[in-house]
């Protein structure tokens, strides 16, 4: 088997409640990334905003879009034009009261390759996600990508496959 190396950048940056700014400084850093070489680049967990699970608010639900939508969009053409993978978490609205958190990978032409909704849902202090997140319902199945085979999990999902 031939050993194959790739170059990962991982993006993790303060929010604010402006998101067109987060997307823009989100897009910056990504381009930022692939000057570097960054084959695949990976977002923070619901990086379009600020972590919204803090409180339980049904005003927060205003945060969901559908996929694809308006944020897959942005960043598949980001993907698409810089030539990489780029792997992104947004709030899902799959229909009216089903919503969840998920990871949409895009590939380095900017079509979707895959997603994957967060199974295991927190419930703790400053983490009320059972509020806001249905468990996923894709499982725990791989991300075929031009560049090699990802295993794309969310969060609290890595303590369990």
């Amino acid at each position: 088997m031939t050993e194959k190396k790739i170059t990962v950048g991982i993006i993790q940056q303060q929010n604010t409640g402006d998101i067109a700014d987060n997307k823009k400084r989100l897009k910056h850093h990504i381009e930022q990334c692939a000057a570097k070489g960054a084959q695949l680049v990976v977002l923070q967990e619901l990086h379009n905003s600020l972590y919204f699970c803090q409180t339980e608010s049904t005003d927060n639900f205003d945060l969901a879009e559908s996929i694809p939508g308006e944020s897959t969009e942005f960043y598949s053409r980001i993907a698409g034009e810089l030539h990489i993978v780029l792997v992104t978490s947004l709030f899902e609205r799959r229909t009216a009261g089903l919503y969840h958190n998920t990871a949409v990978v895009f590939d380095t032409d900017g079509s979707i390759a895959g997603k994957y909704r967060k199974m295991h849902i927190p419930d703790d202090p400053a983490y009320y996600e059972k509020f806001y997140f249905t468990p996923g319902d894709l499982g725990f199945t791989p991300i075929k990508t031009s560049i090699g085979t990802l295993g794309v999990l969310v969060c609290w999902d890595q303590w369990y496959p």
